[in-house]
């Protein structure tokens, strides 16, 4: 993965990573975000400094992204478990159509090329940007979780949209689950439930479909970085300093600090793209 940095340039990397990791880990616990809405900038930052072709560049980012966030959403969701706070109703409603939906995000990442998957970044970063920024704990479309097939619709547009931008779904589960009636720390406990079944199965559908690609960076499996790997273990160690935040303190500063990394982020693919 570093191939063709210098020793100074290894370092910054190195020390990058590292932050992306406990950043991801504490965000995933706090927020119930996964971490993917700081590791896919980092990453893809970081394949670009390394020499990755832009070809697969972004397909490794979100297969690799995917692949960190997968210990940490599941560290994320026992220690959400043992307060108590997660309504496995829910997950177990949302559950399968999650997966679909996974699935069928594989399908078009698989086919799709570089610029497409971050015109999507670049789409629906820009409406989580606006969320976070303007979003409130109290807003409400009603008081009660929609009836079949609503929330399923919803779960299973939840699991495309992760899959193609390398999150954990509790970004968009989040506020789904407090329109619909739900306290805030119950819904991002019950969205850690969603997270492992959109990484893991990403996971493995990333691996799968980038096998034998042209252009792929060394110690690669399909679209996932064995190298960049060795954060993930920095993510499951952060997720419980976020949990014990999140069930401490009001969140508001912070979403607003993530609003405007998020729109950076978005900033950047978009310079990508036009410039």
């Amino acid at each position: 993965m570093a191939l063709g940095l210098s020793g100074e340039g290894l370092a910054l990397l190195i020390a990058a990573l590292v932050l992306a990791g406990l950043t991801a880990g504490f965000l995933s616990g706090l927020l119930g975000i996964g971490g993917g809405g700081v590791l896919v900038p980092v990453l893809y930052e970081a394949f670009g400094a390394a020499g990755v072709s832009e070809d697969v560049r972004m397909h490794i980012t979100l297969g690799t992204t995917l692949a960190v966030i997968a210990p940490t959403v599941l560290s994320s969701l026992r220690a959400h478990h043992a307060r108590g706070a997660v309504d496995m109703t829910i997950v177990r409603r949302m559950g399968p159509w999650i997966f679909f939906g996974v699935t069928l995000g594989i399908v078009i990442a698989k086919g799709a090329s570089s610029e497409a998957l971050r015109w999507v970044w670049v789409i629906f970063g820009s409406l989580l940007a606006l969320k976070m920024a303007l979003g409130r704990d109290d807003w409400k479309l009603a008081d009660a979780m929609p009836k079949p097939p609503w929330l399923e619709i919803g779960a299973f547009v939840i699991g495309l949209l992760s899959t193609l931008m390398g999150i954990g779904g509790a970004t968009f589960t989040v506020p789904l689950l407090t329109l619909h009636g739900m306290p805030l720390i119950n819904a991002v406990a019950t969205a850690t439930g969603i997270g492992p079944i959109i990484a893991v199965p990403g996971l493995i559908g990333y691996i799968l479909s980038g096998w034998n690609a042209p252009g792929l960076p060394p110690l690669s499996l399909g679209y996932v970085s064995l190298g960049a790997l060795l954060i993930a273990p920095l993510g499951v160690i952060a997720a419980p300093w976020g949990v014990r935040t999140a069930h401490g303190i009001s969140k508001r500063k912070l979403e607003i600090a993530f609003a405007i990394f998020i729109a950076c982020v978005v900033a950047r693919f978009l310079w990508t793209l036009v410039a």
